[in-house]
């Protein structure tokens, strides 16, 4: 059965989608902001790369602790309740960032209080939308419904850190108070979300149950591939908390530069959501990916070599970009895959290796290059995409040789 196929404005028709798609951007036009205030603000405390390096792994030390717990949440209990109480942590922890503005009170380790409290929401926030998506329109149009979700959160990466960057010039309490609101604005427009009537399993949490997105995962090899390749090249890949780096000591651009920065990654992922939700991939689907993953690991090496601020921005757009495919092939094949009661399960063990492996890879980044310089940090995560793409082609065939979104063979018929 072919996904593809239906006019692009049949997505639009959906309005549990277009209410989620314009929550999400608000979201993450605020998560992006929040980020910008926190890396600058810790950097211009401690001129640490290391500290910006802490801020990943503080991160992921909630992801890895919650994800059983998220997964199988996800699957019990509604998936907007989840997403409006991860939303309501971050507004929570906006709002008591602008109360340390205001009071003068900002610190370091009040930075690393807020960076926790939003990693423990995105470990909620996060597997739990993906879960949802399916769940809002029909099954022909999941693999718009993920170049569109895509696109939602790239406009935001590109809107978010953009505006961040000119707001705070201004003031960085503007900022804070900025994403308060938007935050209160994504927890409203989710409240209006309904889902197709979906059917969540109440088995109790035992440990089997918990535990079966894992034994899902670990019987389907091409999924084991698809995940575990996100994870090591991006763990390798990661460019984000150097950003400030860049933007302070070797682009010297400032606060609006590092908006800018952050958001050119964001504008070729954007561009090319938009051209995947009215043209999608639908053959050779896997060798694609594997393109996409060298692409990725190419544009890493040219901005870890620039040091003129538009080809740093067309680096980063072409790194953007060739996410972009990679991440709505990724996501399209494990919606696919996974039936609607173990979605949340599964969506929850895919960000552990794939969400998390950003925020492992920013404390990865930032300690290479506490030891041996920003620039060398960026260039071994580019040579090392390109090796982790070599080696899955040869130890996961298989998931070479994906032709078309269909379920594998042995899942046909069930």
């Amino acid at each position: 059965m072919s996904l593809s196929r239906q006019p692009s404005p049949g997505l639009t028709q959906q309005r549990p989608f277009v209410l989620f798609w314009t929550g999400r951007v608000a979201s993450s036009m605020a998560y992006q902001m929040l980020a910008l205030v926190i890396g600058w603000q810790i950097y211009q405390l401690t001129n640490s790369a290391f500290d910006l390096g802490l801020v990943g792994l503080i991160q992921f030390v909630p992801a890895v602790v919650l994800t059983l717990l998220v997964g199988h949440a996800a699957d019990r209990y509604d998936r907007r309740l989840i997403v409006r109480a991860a939303q309501t942590v971050y507004a929570l922890t906006a709002l008591m960032l602008t109360a340390a503005l205001l009071l003068g009170a900002l610190s370091r380790d009040l930075l690393f209080v807020a960076v926790f409290l939003i990693g423990c929401g995105r470990s909620f926030e996060a597997p739990t939308m993906s879960a949802l998506v399916p769940a809002l329109v029909p099954p022909r149009l999941i693999s718009r419904a993920v170049a569109a979700w895509t696109s939602a959160n790239q406009t935001a990466i590109i809107c978010g850190p953009a505006l961040g960057g000119l707001v705070y010039v201004a003031s960085p309490l503007a900022v804070t108070a900025l994403c308060v609101v938007f935050f209160s604005a994504a927890i409203t427009l989710i409240s209006f979300v309904r889902p197709r009537e979906t059917a969540f399993g109440r088995e109790p949490p035992t440990l089997s149950s918990v535990l079966a997105g894992f034994k899902y995962i670990m019987t389907r090899r091409r999924l084991l591939g698809v995940i575990t390749l996100d994870l090591f090249v991006v763990l390798l890949g990661g460019v984000t908390a150097l950003l400030p780096i860049y933007a302070r000591d070797i682009l010297e651009v400032g606060p609006i530069g590092l908006g800018l920065l952050r958001s050119a990654p964001a504008a070729g992922a954007l561009l090319t959501a938009i051209v995947l939700a009215n043209h999608p991939i639908e053959r050779h689907i896997g060798r694609k990916m594997f393109a996409v993953v060298a692409i990725y690991g190419l544009a890493t090496i040219m901005f870890g070599l620039s040091s003129w601020f538009p080809l740093s921005l067309l680096a980063l757009a072409a790194l953007g970009a060739s996410d972009a495919v990679s991440i709505v092939v990724r996501f399209s094949l494990v919606q696919i895959e996974t039936p609607d009661a173990m979605r949340g399960r599964v969506s929850a063990i895919n960000y552990l290796f794939v969400g998390s492996s950003n925020t492992l890879g920013e404390f990865e980044s930032g300690t290479v290059a506490a030891w041996l310089g920003a620039v060398v940090s960026v260039l071994i995560g580019g040579f090392g995409s390109l090796l982790i793409a070599g080696l899955w082609m040869l130890w996961f065939p298989d998931l070479r040789r994906i032709d078309r979104y269909e379920p594998p063979e042995e899942d046909k018929g069930t």
